[in-house]
């Protein structure tokens, strides 16, 4: 039996000016019951209002629509007893504890009393949540939160599950405990599920994957299928000496026969129709490409490019997409620059808590830096500590050749801070948004004038000057976010898990604008939870609990752990297990 069912359905918003923006353009879907079940899409393809008809939070403008076998417009009610819905901002109470969560959900939905006590043990066993019983919700890290909320999602048993990209701005080992978690609730309670997520790791764990474009269909099939998309159109080229591998990345992505390239273990996967010697970055070096098996992300990616061209659509992603873009490079490493960023037995401490301890490293000029750790491992104290943000406890701490402990002020007029959520203000315009924040930076008269023309050639938002910035579609929104901390031309940017929530497509453009700006000098520190974007980075470090745990270039960070060709995703976990088994270790032989 299918648990969802649809034929026709359609979604049409009213705009204001008489127009209308149709979501979902007459689409068929029909999930099966039991089973794992992924849609992905890039931002404003239309998974969640998909979600929200399902839950009937929202009602059709045509077509029908069922869940387990009941009209959910007839009938919205009967349906909504049968699902729980987890949406991307889920509610959970901060000020109440893990317990007290747990027993407002379930006295929402009517739990009986004699059905919790079991119901709450088998949950927060999975979750691992039973020892935080008592812990306030707001002093969880964000896995720990993301697991409580769909514990809470799920105080009674529901025939249908639905979670709207449940693991944005989650770490790897969470995510992946969140996946075990789902799996074991499909293999041991016949739990549908349908998930929708920007991770194409997560979408090939699932039987079946509906890729959602511009409200239609691009495909719908097993990730062995997608997969299939991409089949003999996919290469590795591994580039010169010297030079990153996002640098090669954004010149293959000028090539206009490329469809797809991305850095991955240790090279650069590219996808390209024709033939790879024609490619001019591979002429210039005299690269070598070798022909490799497709992923989902590959299919995925050909599919959004294939229709984005027959859409006529592409411009906003292919506005990067020129040579001019990133200049000539140069061949020097950012590690030849000088030093930029100076941190010395650097400790944050919030009481008796110690949330960074004893942290020293450098960042040269030029060099993209990567901050990452588990969340709650105290690369945000560390972040807002390099920013100007939070003064540190003890050590030394240095950015653009000022001290951050004496002359603060000094020190940020010279760095650039893009926010984890869009920080800029949502009624102005994109160029009011660019004056203000000129101003703010004492830019004003022709001077300011010249740097927002600048920024707004520069990323490309000519065309939407008059747009209010919170109408904008995500890449628009980071694009800005982008234009306006670097305005005022500081030497270091500090980007805050630039890229969370943001589709593949957006972060390929991205990445582009991190590229040219650190072949041009600029400093780039970065937090993500993207294990991928490690590859990107000159160097990077791993902390967790508030320790330095390694240090280094992705190369010498995989020659170090033996792990070869692994994912960034599979290093990042080995080292933090393999931490954390130490620590039990240690703690086991004291008592």
């Amino acid at each position: 039996m299918q648990i969802i069912e649809a034929k026709g359905l359609i979604k049409v918003f009213p705009l204001k000016n008489g127009k209308a923006i149709k979501a979902l353009d007459g689409i068929d879907i029909s999930v099966p019951e039991g089973q794992l079940t992924a849609l992905v899409g890039p931002d404003g393809a239309g998974k969640t209002t998909l979600m929200r008809l399902i839950c009937g939070l929202m009602t059709k403008t045509d077509g029908s629509l069922q869940v387990a076998g009941l009209d959910v417009t007839q009938r919205p009610q009967d349906v909504q007893d049968l699902l729980s819905y987890m949406p991307q901002k889920f509610g959970l109470y901060e000020d109440l504890t893990v317990q007290e969560n747990l027993d407002l959900y379930a006295d929402l939905h009517g739990v009986p009393q004699d059905i919790r006590q079991q119901r709450f043990a088998h949950l927060l066993e999975m979750t691992e949540l039973a020892p935080f019983t008592k812990r306030l919700a707001g002093k969880l890290s964000g896995g720990m939160k993301q697991k409580l909320g769909l514990a809470c999602t799920l105080v009674r048993s529901p025939k249908l599950l639905l979670l709207d990209e449940p693991t944005v701005g989650v770490d790897p080992l969470s995510r992946r405990e969140l996946w075990q978690i789902l799996q074991q609730l499909v293999h041991e309670e016949q739990l549908s599920v349908l998930v929708s997520t920007a991770y194409m790791e997560e979408a090939a764990l699932c039987e079946k994957v509906y890729v959602l474009n511009h409200g239609h269909f691009l495909k719908i099939g097993t990730p062995a299928e997608l997969r299939e998309v991409a089949k003999g159109t996919c290469y590795k080229v591994t580039p010169p000496a010297g030079m990153p591998l996002r640098s090669l990345q954004s010149r293959l992505l000028a090539e206009k026969e490329v469809i797809d390239a991305v850095p991955s273990g240790g090279v650069v996967r590219f996808i390209t129709r024709g033939n790879p010697l024609d490619l001019m970055p591979l002429k210039r070096w005299s690269l070598t490409a070798a022909v490799i098996e497709p992923r989902l992300e590959d299919g995925f990616m050909t599919l959004l490019k294939e229709d984005e061209k027959k859409q006529g659509q592409s411009a906003e992603h292919a506005a990067a997409a020129s040579a001019e873009h990133l200049g000539v490079f140069s061949g020097n490493s950012p590690m030849e620059a000088p030093v930029e960023i100076e941190v010395h037995d650097l400790v944050r401490k919030f009481g008796d808590f110690t949330a960074v301890s004893h942290t020293s490293f450098s960042v040269h000029r030029g060099e993209v830096f990567g901050l990452l750790g588990p969340n709650g491992a105290g690369k945000t104290t560390t972040f807002r500590m390099l920013c100007g943000l939070l003064p540190a406890t003890s050590g030394k701490l240095s950015v653009a050749g000022v001290n951050l402990r004496t002359a603060r002020i000094e020190a940020r007029a010279k760095v650039g801070y893009v926010a984890q959520k869009f920080s800029l203000y949502s009624s102005l315009s994109v160029y009011e948004n660019l004056r203000f924040f000129g101003g703010a930076y004492g830019l004003y008269g022709a001077h300011l004038y010249e740097r927002m023309q600048a920024v707004m050639q520069e990323f490309h938002l000519q065309d939407v000057a008059d747009h209010a910035a919170g109408s904008l579609p995500g890449g628009y929104k980071q694009r800005l976010s982008m234009a306006a901390a670097l305005i005022h031309e500081p030497k270091i940017l500090f980007l805050d898990e630039p890229t969370s929530g943001i589709d593949p497509l957006a972060r390929r453009t991205f990445w582009r604008e991190i590229t040219a700006l650190s072949e041009k000098g600029t400093t780039i520190i970065i937090t993500t939870h993207f294990m991928e974007e490690a590859e990107y980075c000159d160097r990077f470090m791993i902390q967790d609990h508030g320790k330095m745990l390694v240090l280094g270039s992705p190369a010498e960070i995989r020659q170090r752990m033996h792990l070869g060709a692994a994912t960034m995703d599979d290093i990042f976990v080995a080292i933090v297990e393999t931490s954390r088994g130490e620590k039990e270790k240690a703690k086991g032989a004291e008592s």
